[in-house]
């Protein structure tokens, strides 16, 4: 099938309140504009150098996400072209908010499986980095994101789905300053249906769009 009749079939299949962002790794210029002209307005990237390279000759507006694992040497070329920006630590939000004089809107990544050599922050850390992140002048939280274990049954991830629904609404509970909760970012092209019912609200779909 084609990149429209994917996304066709993929918006049929979740509710009208749940976003798409198209995770554009590794994919080309022709295929980004076919989604752009399907109606995909999020687009999700890995590398900082591949995005500078992709996205100039778009006409319309579109929300540009960083969701790899940002490097300090590279922040000031995300800057420039990433609408928000993926964070797992607060040495990242304070070389962010060092370099820039802006509002920047950061989704913080939460290790929710605790999985060693996969990014994101502790869960028992999560709060303790909101509070932390919040104090800061020119970085603006607007929700979570992380990703499950690879699980051929995804009954088995749905435990860590309702995990960080959970930790997503505490910290809404606690209205702190610069903390919106308006994004939880959970689910890919395995288990976004899984993701959608625990209440993810962006699901970051890569294969079932480009394929």
């Amino acid at each position: 099938m084609s990149i429209e009749e994917n996304i066709k079939n993929l918006r049929n299949s979740i509710p009208e309140t749940v976003q798409i962002l198209a995770a554009a790794k590794t994919r080309s210029i022709a295929e980004i504009k076919e989604a752009v002209n399907s109606g995909i307005r999020i687009f999700g990237e890995n590398y900082v150098q591949e995005a500078e390279k992709k996205y100039s000759g778009i006409k319309c507006k579109i929300e540009l996400f960083f969701i790899g694992h940002l490097q300090k040497n590279k922040i000031n070329r995300a800057l420039k072209i990433f609408d928000i920006i993926n964070i797992d630590s607060i040495e990242i939000a304070e070389a962010i908010d060092k370099k820039t004089d802006k509002k920047i809107k950061i989704l913080v990544e939460v290790n929710i499986s605790s999985e060693p050599g996969k990014h994101g922050c502790k869960p028992e850390e999560l709060m303790d980095l909101i509070k932390k992140i919040s104090r800061l002048n020119n970085v603006e939280v607007i929700g979570l994101m992380a990703m499950a274990p690879f699980l051929k049954d995804t009954e088995k991830i749905r435990p860590y789905f309702k995990k960080m629904k959970i930790l997503f609404e505490n910290i809404k509970k606690l209205k702190i300053k610069n903390v919106k909760m308006d994004i939880l970012s959970l689910g890919m092209t395995h288990d976004y249906k899984t993701a959608i019912e625990e209440g993810s609200n962006l699901i970051r779909i890569g294969s079932l769009i480009f394929s």
